[in-house]
């Protein structure tokens, strides 16, 4: 072997090894006051530069009404408790344009970002536990998972179509569009990618419990969540590390957020009743 080819292969393991070795470590910043109820996601929205925080405020189940979008500041200041009202147990959010789509228990409401006034609301047939929504911004295709039936639907015009059911969806909870593939955070806790033109299935990682939250670092790295209180780094190769357990302090970890620029992780902690916010390092 030639003496060129020898120091090419010690370049690509040194690489490879550093990109195996870093990782981020979680540095507490601020902790919202308790006036959010039960809050299941943050969404950061970049241009106002603010946080919409949607509260289950109560269980989450079809009598709740009482659910609402609360906005937030980057400080961790509630500047509007109700931006919206009288939900129904909501979770995943997302945005397009100028409006703000929430999961309820069986459909999706759409919200004005200018007023909070709910425009309409687009029910899925059948749906059992509508959760979290990522958007195609491009296509203008909203995706929502249901936990209860592991499904993954979309709504596109106004109009609800199946995208994915059955095995391996189990429990489907999380989800993120990045890069035109869709990431599942499955119930066996497993990230998947879903190519939405092929439907082809991937496995990026595994070995975790049911993911809630998924958000990209960039690089092919995420953040992913647990539900009961436990945080996960993705590397870019699958490989899993757990950065923070909260469960036996029964904190929770529900659907995050994060704020690319100042690389600001946002945590809701569903029946403790704040959002917190970590620098990643």
């Amino acid at each position: 072997m030639g003496k060129s080819l020898l120091i090419l292969f010690s370049l690509v393991a040194s690489l490879s090894y550093i990109a195996q070795a870093q990782s981020i470590e979680l540095k507490p910043i601020w902790e919202t006051d308790t006036t959010l109820r039960t809050p299941e996601s943050v969404l950061y929205e970049p241009t106002k530069k603010i946080l919409y925080v949607a509260c289950i405020n109560g269980n989450p189940n079809l009598e709740n009404k009482s659910s609402y979008i609360a906005k937030v500041g980057l400080d961790g200041k509630v500047i509007q408790l109700k931006f919206t009202d009288n939900l129904n147990s909501t979770k995943g959010m997302g945005i397009m344009g100028d409006k703000l789509y929430v999961t309820e228990m069986t459909q999706v409401a759409e919200i004005a970002l200018a007023t909070g006034k709910i425009l309409n609301r687009y029910p899925i047939e059948g749906a059992k536990f509508l959760n979290d929504i990522a958007i195609d911004t491009k296509k203008g295709v909203v995706y929502v998972t249901d936990s209860n039936d592991s499904k993954v639907w979309a709504i596109t015009n106004g109009k609800a179509s199946l995208v994915l059911a059955d095995a391996p969806l189990k429990g489907t909870n999380g989800l993120l569009f990045e890069n035109n593939q869709l990431l599942i955070g499955n119930g066996d806790g497993s990230l998947l990618g879903l190519n939405p033109e092929t439907k082809q299935l991937s496995t990026i990682a595994k070995g975790m419990g049911g993911i809630d939250g998924i958000v990209a670092l960039g690089n092919k790295t995420y953040v992913v969540t647990e539900w009961g209180g436990k945080i996960w780094y993705i590397h870019a190769d699958g490989t899993t590390e757990l950065k923070m357990d909260t469960s036996k302090e029964k904190i929770n970890s529900a659907d995050i957020g994060y704020n690319p620029m100042t690389k600001v992780l946002f945590v809701p902690t569903f029946f403790h009743n704040t959002v917190k916010a970590y620098s990643l390092n």
